[in-house]
């Protein structure tokens, strides 16, 4: 019986290829692009859970002003002597934009660390070769990845090789490790033994404000031992350590390791955090698109089965049961989702690496075959055919076989009901994923190219390795008619790694809070366009002059209780808990960095020591050739050390990397949702077509014109269309705008939005009317009477 099921299963596929093109071309999608998207959460839902002790190990923050990932390097020290009872305990200095030196040739790296012996008891590290209590222990060792050691030594024993590290450090390489997986909120090429650079750090060991960026700190609770009450001792630990005065002023939040890829709140994390909330949105896109293939499915079997009534009535004549038929009806459904799901998973293989690219996600097609996915794929392939099969196989099976010999087997009221509900639901999932998508385009487009506060329009960032050249190098560049403008600073607007604390007795603000301290010269207020609200700009000083004179900004002049930028001018500021400083001037706020935490207290300064970034704006007509020259003068002046440059904007759009993945992913899906869509709603003209060929042949007898039989089939889909719009809108309103609460600073949702959305829809709905309507209204009347 089984046998004979499959058998007809395949003649029907057969007979009906149009029909099984469409049901399986839309389950092959929806399949694969379902597959993608559980990779990419089980992916993203799993930062850091390779590590064994993930559920025991906290980062050690600071949350003064704001929730700040980077702590002072005085804090582990601290922690080991006052926290014996932790099981591990270590400090991470992480570092970008490496030039790394093997024998005569260099390479350009782009993360690394400064890290203790511990670190291996934090994180699981997969050690190839080398003692992992000892590898980091001694100045000047390192520990490569092995992709890392395999670019430098290739099939050499790396192993007791020596690198050189930005013409400062000779390191001895003590150790391999193998590459670490994608999804760490810690990655690295390779590490340092944090010894190595321990003299240069002595000034910053005992100062709790003195905060490198990109400092991090570790620790690991024994079993069973309650971190809350840990977290309880903090603020003594910080009194007894720092004193009252800095135990008022910030506290020390422990963050779980599981949650840093996660945890909005915190500033100055290498991997920008995403809310879950984002990805088990795309699990609900998963969930939207597999319900859409479905329900094609459900339309357009349910359109096949009026053509198969005399089947129907000829097999219950000769005594089939209605369980018999139904079983043979799913069978050829099971059939058709099992090619589906062949096919699907080869779509996935084929395309899953360009999706990781597109994503920035490593993932590959080896995953495919875990346990788990295969389990998951398994799972998806018995619900699609449960949910595509039983309704189909009840109405096949339900035709009676006098109607069905005598060609009057239709479908019930309540079967019409349900599928233009089917079609509703459709239209509203296509309008929702619309809505979102263009929300998030939106939202990129803001994060990128609006309100910044600065003019970052063809400007380059360039570190300079030795600041005793800088004059020569400026001199150089100033010459050159490429270049438009040139300021040395710390970093540009966009760029923020040094933080201070403030306070101001002279206002009455005693209490230490946080800013942001820039290093500019005297042409970095105009180069950026910044706009001064009050007061003078930053000049050049003579070396010998030790008054220090600052520049604020608007959200420092709130917080010491100013709103008058007039006012501030001439009152002071003590920075670093003992440089009093005048206030020159006050600058309106600018962007320093995502638009996801508001804007921070910020000062600017002179400060001839510090001006080691070089930003260079650039004639656009001459962009290539301008940079050429700048890296050729580079060579000259630092001939040991590679070029290397970065577009600000460029810099600007990494910081949204995440929110790029999303739209990415809308994107992606959000078309795939609409083809289906449109599959479905193709097979629900088709339905009405084919119950519609007399009436619309006696209707071209009677002299109806092609528009009035286009408009027949249209109407009853524009009030779907317009139905499924009062659903989707308030819908998509709601998701979109919790999505939009994850920034400080967002786009309101318009009706522009909503507009554009069913506007596509009826665009879509029109295109795919009309074919079908078009069709049906062209048949020979007199073909289409005689068929009836």
């Amino acid at each position: 019986m089984l046998k004979s099921y499959v058998v007809i299963a395949f003649r029907n596929i057969r007979r009906n290829l149009s029909y099984a093109f469409l049901n399986v071309f839309g389950l092959t999608l929806g399949i694969a692009a379902c597959l993608v998207i559980f990779l990419i959460v089980r992916n993203e839902l799993g930062y850091d859970t390779y590590n064994t002790k993930a559920n025991r190990t906290y980062r050690v923050t600071l949350h003064a002003l704001d929730f700040n990932a980077n702590v002072s390097l005085a804090i582990i020290p601290a922690i080991r002597t006052d926290f014996p009872e932790l099981e591990a305990t270590t400090q991470v200095f992480y570092r970008r934009d490496a030039v790394v030196k093997v024998g005569d040739n260099r390479y350009s790296e782009k993360s690394y660390a400064f890290a203790d012996e511990q670190i291996n008891k934090v994180f699981d590290y997969h050690w190839l070769t080398g003692d992992a209590n000892t590898a980091l222990q001694q100045p000047n060792s390192v520990v490569l990845t092995e992709t890392i050691a395999k670019k430098y030594f290739g099939k050499q024993n790396a192993m007791g090789q020596v690198i050189n590290l930005d013409n400062r450090l000779n390191l001895k390489v003590t150790g391999i490790i193998q590459d670490l997986p994608g999804n760490t909120s810690l990655p690295l090429e390779f590490m340092v033994s944090l010894a190595s650079i321990q003299k240069n750090l002595e000034g910053a060991m005992h100062n709790f404000w003195a905060i490198p960026g990109a400092s991090y700190a570790y620790i690991v609770i024994p079993p069973n031992y309650s971190i809350h009450q840990l977290e309880k001792k903090m603020p003594g630990f910080i009194k007894k350590n720092w004193g009252i005065d800095i135990a008022k002023a910030a506290v020390m939040p422990l963050q779980p390791l599981k949650e840093i890829h996660f945890d909005q709140r915190y500033i100055n994390n290498i991997v920008t955090p995403t809310s879950r909330d984002t990805y088990w949105a795309l699990v609900g896109v998963a969930l939207l698109i597999i319900i859409t293939a479905c329900i094609n499915f459900i339309n357009l079997a349910t359109a096949q089965a009026i053509r198969r009534s005399k089947e129907v009535g000829v097999r219950k004549v000769l005594g089939a049961t209605r369980s018999q038929l139904i079983r043979q009806f799913m069978g050829e459904t099971t059939v058709l989702v099992l090619i589906s799901v062949i096919l699907g998973v080869l779509l996935c293989a084929t395309f899953l690496t360009q999706a990781g690219k597109w994503m920035s996600i490593n993932i590959d097609t080896s995953q495919l075959l875990q346990p788990i996915v295969m389990s998951w794929i398994a799972t998806i392939t018995l619900l699609v055919i449960l949910l595509a099969g039983l309704y189909p196989s009840f109405i096949q099976s339900a035709f009676q076989p006098v109607d069905s010999l005598k060609n009057k087997a239709g479908v019930s009221s309540r079967g019409l009901t349900l599928r233009k509900s089917l079609v509703i639901a459709q239209f509203a999932i296509s309008q929702i994923l619309i809505v979102g998508t263009l929300v998030v385009a939106h939202q990129m487009d803001f994060f990128e190219n609006q309100d910044l506060g600065f003019n970052k329009e063809a400007v380059i960032s360039v570190n300079l390795p030795d600041q005793v050249k800088r004059e020569v190098f400026k001199q150089q560049l100033e010459s050159y008619p490429g270049v438009k403008d040139l300021s040395f600073s710390s970093g540009a607007p966009s760029y923020n790694d040094s933080f201070t604390s403030f306070s101001s007795p002279e206002l009455g603000f005693t209490k230490d809070n946080v800013t942001e301290v820039k290093f500019i010269d005297e042409k970095y207020t105009d180069m950026f366009q910044l706009k001064m609200l009050a007061g003078e700009k930053i000049i050049k000083k003579n070396e010998k002059d030790t008054t220090h004179h600052v520049v604020i900004n608007e959200t420092m002049l709130q917080a010491l209780g100013m709103h008058d930028p007039q006012k501030a001018i001439n009152k002071h500021v003590i920075l670093n808990g003992n440089q009093n400083s005048t206030i020159i001037g006050v600058v309106q706020d600018f962007q320093s960095e995502s638009k996801h935490k508001k804007r921070r207290a910020c000062v600017l300064e002179y400060s001839a020591d510090n001006l080691f970034a070089a930003s260079i704006r650039i004639q656009p007509t001459s962009m290539s050739k301008t940079i050429a020259y700048i890296g050729k003068q580079w060579s000259k002046l630092f001939p040991d050390n590679l070029f290397q440059y970065e577009f600000i904007d460029e810099h600007i759009a990494a910081m949204y990397k995440q929110e790029q993945k999303v739209y990415t992913a809308f994107q992606l899906f959000s078309y795939i949702a609409i083809l289906i869509g449109c599959l479905g709603l193709y097979g629900l003209i088709a339905f009405a077509a084919s119950q519609r060929t007399k009436e619309v042949g006696i209707r071209k007898v009677l002299g109806a014109s092609l528009y009035s039989i286009v408009n027949l089939f249209t109407r009853e889909f524009i009030f779907l269309i317009g139905i499924a719009f009062l659903i989707a809108a308030p819908l998509g309103y709601y998701v979109m705008h919790n999505w939009l609460q994850n920034f400080a600073y967002h786009i309101n949702i318009g009706p522009g939005i909503f507009i554009i959305a069913i506007g596509t829809s009826f665009l879509i709905a029109g295109i795919t009317i009309a074919y079908q309507a078009i069709k049906a209204a062209t048949i020979n009347p007199t073909k289409s009477l005689r068929n009836e």
